[in-house]
């Protein structure tokens, strides 16, 4: 069997003393070692070989795949499946291209400092990515182990967790674990933060105090920024049952609104994605404004109105149509959406309602018609005020 041209070598802080003798053996064997600039260096004089990672990360990628046919080994840190660049390669190649020498990753080893046992925290790799994704996982007692690019993002976490409530928040700033620079330092997130913090930077926080996001369906209507175009909270949390989200799921919001229906499907497992169309500038604007505030920035929003707009788009699981459906568009998306997508429409019109039972008449699917009220100040006493009634129209194509 021929030999992988790829080695995929996860490098600790401690440089070539915690490699493994199959990773010392890749690297004497290899026509290029790839990697950052600092993984480099950790192995001391590589001479030539030595090849500096390219800026952006994925084109760095690229040229490596054009590589194949020489030994190559890429330098990651720890363990390369753990928010590294092994599943980029492994996903592009074939089986027997390639294989991986895992290291010590940085979550065990800030648990194994800390005394935490590693199944009950949540892991988030943040280096890349917003610092507002924490922001469903706050809660009281929760505790939680985040890598960030560099020092400065310490100081942007901190104030992030101080805002939503959670000032009492512990923080564990974790320097260049595994290695003889590492350095763990403890304060609260609105205290002040450590200066000269190096990279690799993991922050371990443990959660106190603030107001936890609830984990069912159904967030307050003011957690929302909107116009009054919004799916109400009682009437959202039944829309999302309805929906149905399961893993790994794709859901189209259209007409958006607020973008609440797509952010609450969002909201259920880090694997969901959604895409949310709106067509007016200014709402399209509070949709990502209010999926960054609520911690699932993943949410794509569109400019446009359907079914114009959803050409070329990723196909989806559940559609949502909250209020703007007419015959042309469900024409469009009964023609589009592949059998088994889960379809719910809800409807606040006459013409609306009339429009869906003429199609549950024909296709099939459930209608439902919700009719809310609430307590109100009545003079000196209290009495029910009635919402517009909702009928929701849901389907499997």
């Amino acid at each position: 069997m021929a030999r992988p041209w790829l080695t995929i070598i996860g490098i600790g802080e401690d440089g070539p003393e915690g490699l493994s003798a199959a990773s010392r053996d890749a690297l004497s064997r290899a026509d290029v070692v790839a990697g950052a600039a600092r993984h480099l260096a950790l192995l001391g004089e590589i001479g030539p070989k030595g090849w500096v990672w390219p800026v952006p990360f994925a084109d760095g990628v690229e040229q490596i795949l054009a590589m194949r046919g020489r030994q190559v080994v890429v330098l990651a840190s720890g363990d390369p499946f753990w928010f590294g660049a092994g599943s980029l390669f492994a996903e592009r190649l074939q089986p027997g291209e390639w294989v991986a020498h895992p290291g010590i990753s940085v979550f065990a080893l800030a648990t194994s400092r800390l005394g935490w046992r590693l199944e009950d925290v949540t892991c988030l790799g943040l280096h890349a990515s917003s610092l507002a994704r924490i922001r469903p996982h706050l809660a009281a007692g929760s505790r939680l182990l985040v890598t960030l690019r560099n020092g400065a993002a310490v100081t942007e976490l901190g104030g992030i967790v101080t805002d939503l409530g959670f000032g009492s928040t512990m923080l564990s700033v974790m320097e260049a674990l595994g290695g003889p620079r590492e350095k763990v330092r403890t304060v609260r997130a609105d205290g002040e933060v450590p200066e000269a913090i190096a990279a690799p930077v993991l922050v371990a926080i443990d959660t106190a105090g603030g107001s936890a996001m609830p984990l069912a369906p159904g967030l307050r209507d003011d957690l929302f920024e909107h116009d009054g175009q919004i799916t109400k909270r009682p009437v959202r949390a039944l829309t999302v049952a309805a929906l149905a989200p399961r893993h790994g799921e794709m859901l189209w919001d259209i007409g958006a609104g607020s973008g609440s229906v797509a952010i609450e499907w969002l909201l259920r497992h880090p694997s969901l994605g959604a895409i949310a169309l709106e067509a007016n500038s200014d709402r399209f604007a509070r949709i990502a404004r209010n999926a960054m505030a609520l911690g699932v920035d993943r949410l794509r929003v569109i400019s446009g109105t359907a079914p114009e707009a959803l050409a070329g788009l990723p196909l989806p699981d559940a559609v949502f149509v909250g209020g703007g459906g007419d015959e042309a568009l469900l024409q469009a998306l009964w023609a589009l959406l592949p059998v088994g997508t889960r379809l719910v429409a809800n409807a606040v019109t006459l013409e609306s309602e009339a429009l869906f039972a003429a199609w549950q008449a024909r296709v099939g699917g459930e209608l439902l018609r919700i009719e809310l009220a609430e307590a109100v100040a009545l003079g000196g006493k209290r009495g029910w005020r009635a919402a517009y009634p909702v009928v929701q129209w849901s389907v499997m194509r």
